[in-house]
């Protein structure tokens, strides 16, 4: 099948079956567009659309995000997971508000922290109306099917490749409409698990339906096992409130708010008895799911009195706050889990 008629296919299906009502579609707007590309990444559109209206609503321009400190973005992202992506954005924008204007092509996208180069051909496309090539997980699982790839796509050859036949077929004309439908027959119709094909645009010349291996590509590396590791949860409670502590900008749940957390138990029993901490009077656990690692964490909860909140402040570094404000400051869906599984 030729260039022209894969695009001209596609585009006709997504005239009629594709999402034209997207929160970040209805205003020409490449700030929106933007904030959109990067919550999805990782995320699917119905997760996103719980969060990027609020987002917008309190911070509607790229000026009022780059401005704002991190800790009154936070609150609007978490949840999401992720973290180092709202982290970059936040940066970008602050670029972008003292500069003064967006990027005008694909190498100054980049350039931005947290862009690489199918964010930014989305950004060109879809933010610009511009040309611009996207390869996200449904282009390659599209083009995969369709031409009936087996390779390894995370292998940079492969991945190569696969970028030159993106480019092949991408249209100049309606390149926004070809963008977003090539990313709406992935997520609809092209189907990680159990693709409706009968509904595909392509199936008559998809080859991989043609031979049978729809759900066999694209190629899966196979899982390895997710390793399980265990913590203990320092919950320091003094009437109202629990003792709080902001994490390091990188690294896991960067810059969010979380109660203390041990991960060795003799660390636990060891920092417990330096603090003075023996009044137990609550304990939960929870298990909580990432890409990588799975935590089973243990939240101990120690009554205090008052007059031992400003030496365990300095101690553990933290600030007591009740678990209704720290939820409004951003704190990990994990850390919301073990507040319900305490109050039970």
């Amino acid at each position: 099948m030729s260039e022209f008629s894969f695009s001209n296919a596609l585009l006709t299906w997504f005239d009629e079956h594709g999402r034209h009502d997207l929160p970040w579609q209805i205003a020409d707007d490449p700030y929106k567009v933007w904030v959109s590309e990067i919550m999805l990444q990782q995320t699917q559109v119905k997760t996103v659309l719980q969060y990027f209206d609020r987002f917008i609503e309190r911070f509607p321009t790229v000026e009022d995000l780059g401005y704002a400190s991190w800790d009154n973005v936070a609150p609007y992202w978490a949840g999401l997971g992720y973290y180092a992506r709202a982290r970059n954005l936040h940066k970008a924008a602050g670029i972008v508000a003292q500069k003064g204007a967006f990027p005008q092509n694909l190498e100054e996208w980049i350039e931005l922290p947290g862009i690489g180069r199918s964010t930014g051909g989305a950004l060109m496309s879809l933010g610009l109306r511009q040309y611009g090539v996207i390869m996200d997980g449904n282009v390659k699982r599209v083009l995969s099917r369709f031409l009936a790839i087996e390779d390894d796509l995370s292998k940079p050859v492969h991945e190569r490749a696969m970028w030159q036949i993106a480019e092949d077929l991408c249209p100049t004309e309606r390149n926004h409409d070809y963008t977003q439908a090539i990313m709406d027959l992935g997520a609809t119709v092209c189907t990680p698990k159990k693709p409706l094909c009968l509904y595909c645009p392509m199936q008559q010349h998809c080859k991989a339906h043609q031979q049978g291996l729809e759900t066999e590509l694209p190629f899966k590396k196979p899982k390895k096992e997710v390793p399980v590791k265990s913590a203990q949860v320092l919950l320091i409670q003094c009437n109202d409130q629990w003792l709080w502590q902001q994490r390091p900008n990188s690294g896991l749940w960067g810059g969010l708010w979380c109660l203390p957390i041990i991960e060795n138990e003799i660390d636990f029993l060891e920092k417990t008895q330096s603090l003075g901490l023996k009044k137990v009077i609550k304990k939960a656990q929870i298990s909580h799911s990432f890409t990588h690692f799975t935590w089973l964490l243990e939240a101990v909860c120690f009554e205090v009195d008052a007059d031992l909140k400003e030496h365990l402040a300095i101690e553990l570094d933290g600030n007591w706050y009740s678990s209704q404000i720290a939820t409004q400051m951003g704190i990990p869906t994990a850390m919301k889990k073990l507040i319900s599984a305490i109050n039970l």
